[in-house]
């Protein structure tokens, strides 16, 4: 390992430097297996909140707790195949990285509440297929779109940093 010199050009060479960051990051392997995942937990995350919108809960409400379920889910999926090489484990290891996900993501999932509440509230469009608020499942699908490169990029680098 050659010394920290301060210089960008010398960082980017060492394990944790700006090019290995990026070289890990892109990924197409790692990042489709991420997506993949997402799928899965976009999956858990919009049945989740549409169920519970539909049985009266506040859509804001129903939408965060279709995303810490859909959180859970990816974690364990993403531990276990996305970033198998980088896990530990143990237990408490696990339950770490689980913690720091949750507030990894924390920037993922302002984003998609964020996009969600404006399509949502703001731009709302009154449509109901086979009974179910099709606007609120398409401002959740936008919302989840919109965070998945946001969570990709934290989680990768925090998470399970890739780039060590």
């Amino acid at each position: 390992m050659t010394e920290d010199t301060g210089d960008p050009a010398t960082a980017s060479d060492e394990p944790g430097g700006v090019v290995n960051r990026m070289h890990a990051l892109a990924s197409g392997t790692r990042f489709g297996k991420f997506a993949s995942v997402g799928v899965v937990g976009a999956a858990f995350d919009v049945t989740t909140a549409t169920i519970l919108q539909s049985l009266g809960v506040f859509p804001e409400l129903a939408v965060f707790v279709g995303i810490e379920v859909a959180v859970v889910v990816m974690f364990l999926l993403n531990d276990n195949w996305t970033f198998s090489a980088e896990g530990h484990a143990t237990l408490a290891a696990t339950l770490r990285r689980l913690l720091r996900s949750n507030l990894v993501r924390a920037g993922g999932i302002t984003v998609q509440l964020l996009t969600f509440r404006l399509l949502y509230r703001v731009f709302f469009v009154d449509a109901t297929v086979l009974g179910i608020d099709a606007w609120f499942v398409a401002a959740k699908v936008t919302g989840i779109g919109t965070g998945l490169l946001v969570n990709y990029v934290a989680e990768s680098l925090f998470t399970w940093r890739v780039h060590e």
